[in-house]
């Protein structure tokens, strides 16, 4: 029986084939830390006398969820997690370099690697190649501090994915399709792994925004083949040597098999306050509700690709905005920001009044840079919709694509961008 790229990675870092359901120790390539979460881990590790790195060229120290922190207490643990770095002489990376799983996958993150990381879109690696999953902050710790985990081999499903997307559709409706239709606890603890020919053709961006969303379904990760394309990602990334490829053996024993066509897929929705809550766009659960903010960030898609497509849906509607609508744009880093300022989408933003904050988290986790007041309604880039996300339980936050959220900003209520496209 063929094994599945689940199966085949942790088998890699075990001592011999295993099998789903079967527990084993594995060792950990990376490993990664943010300031929501690191400081418990510092904090657990220095109290069992760990305060070690095993593998501190992997593991990675981000300053990015509250960036800059939004007051002394916040300040103060960024400090504990600047020394924690230089203790262990692992990498940091500081306020305004970007958030996690996007430098974790464009730097750090490798074809084959297992990525524990101390929060829960870690699995965002996957879109790589790389067995790449969220733990709790002490396992993380371990993890770092020993170089291995234990881990129980999850179930595999396989999604396969055929047709051709449709203006104004992306892999963003695509992820929030498959979580409408599988629950927000269908694949819990399971191994979503993604192929056919779609797949085959879809850039590492858009596999990111895919991989990103897995754990929203519960998975324990999601897995992208390493391909072609995965191959040209990184040696235009000055990453070539890290390549190797990666696919399910003929015969792999998934539990179960799901098609997508993505042909006659329409633009998604998640309403509140669960990201399984997933219509068409064109649904009166959704469709004209009126909108307060409109954010343009997050790990999920604030990447360079995901501002072009946004801006230009402002630029060609005269950078007007709904006079209602606030516009939040965080770049998902450094590199991407400077980027979108090369290229003039910065300028396309700013003339059109978006507040264009640092790179990082922002709002997403319900932090600062723009919370909602009582009863407002805001839609997102992101990944999460959950009552408080946006930083107010009193609040409501919708999900779409980059180019929802764009054409819902200009018109001031949910849109489908294919009308804002061709008006």
């Amino acid at each position: 029986m063929g094994q599945t790229m689940t199966e085949q990675l942790v088998s890699e870092h075990a001592d011999g084939d295993v099998s789903s359901g079967e527990t084993t120790t594995v060792d950990v390539d990376k490993a990664l830390l943010q300031d929501g979460t690191g400081p418990l881990t510092v904090r657990q590790l220095r109290e069992l006398d760990l305060e070690r790195c095993a593998i501190p060229e992997g593991t990675v120290v981000f300053l990015d969820h509250q960036a800059p922190p939004m007051n002394e207490a916040m300040a103060n643990e960024h400090a504990l997690l600047r020394d924690f770095a230089t203790t262990v002489d692992c990498q940091l990376s500081e306020i305004g370099d970007g958030v996690c799983h996007q430098i974790m996958t464009y730097d750090y993150t490798a074809p084959g690697d297992i990525l524990v990381g101390a929060d829960s879109h870690t699995v965002t690696g996957g879109a790589l190649g790389a067995l790449a999953t969220g733990m709790g902050s002490t396992d993380v710790g371990i993890a770092l501090a020993l170089g291995e985990t234990w881990l129980r081999v999850p179930d595999a499903d396989y999604f396969r994915v055929t047709g051709e997307f449709s203006e104004g559709v992306y892999a963003k409706d695509l992820i929030l399709r498959i979580i409408g239709d599988r629950g927000a606890d269908g694949e819990t603890y399971r191994a979503m792994e993604f192929g056919g020919p779609i797949v085959e053709g879809m850039r590492i961006d858009e596999r990111m925004t895919i991989a990103n969303m897995v754990v929203e379904a519960g998975a324990k990760c999601g897995i992208f083949p390493s391909d072609e394309r995965t191959r040209e990602f990184l040696e235009k990334r000055g990453r070539g040597g890290d390549w190797r490829p990666l696919a399910p053996d003929e015969g792999a024993d998934y539990d179960n098999r799901f098609e997508y066509d993505v042909s006659n897929l329409e633009p998604q929705v998640a309403y509140p306050h669960q990201v399984d809550n997933v219509v068409p766009v064109s649904d009166d659960r959704v469709r004209g509700v009126e909108i307060h903010q409109a954010f343009l960030g997050s790990c999920t898609n604030a990447r360079y690709e995901d501002l072009c497509i946004a801006a230009d849906l402002i630029e060609a509607n005269g950078y007007d905005l709904h006079p209602r609508v606030r516009l939040i744009v965080n770049p998902v880093s450094r590199e991407v920001y400077q980027e979108a300022m090369y290229d003039g989408l910065i300028d396309v933003f700013n003339k059109a009044g978006a507040a264009i904050n640092t790179a990082g988290c922002g709002i997403c986790y319900g932090g600062h840079q723009g919370s909602l007041a009582d009863g407002e309604n805001a839609i997102g880039a992101n990944n999460r919709n959950f009552k408080g996300r946006f930083g107010n339980p009193d609040a409501n936050v919708y999900l779409g694509s980059p180019a929802t959220v764009a054409a819902s900003a200009i018109t001031g209520e949910i849109t489908d961008p294919r009308e804002v496209i061709s008006a």
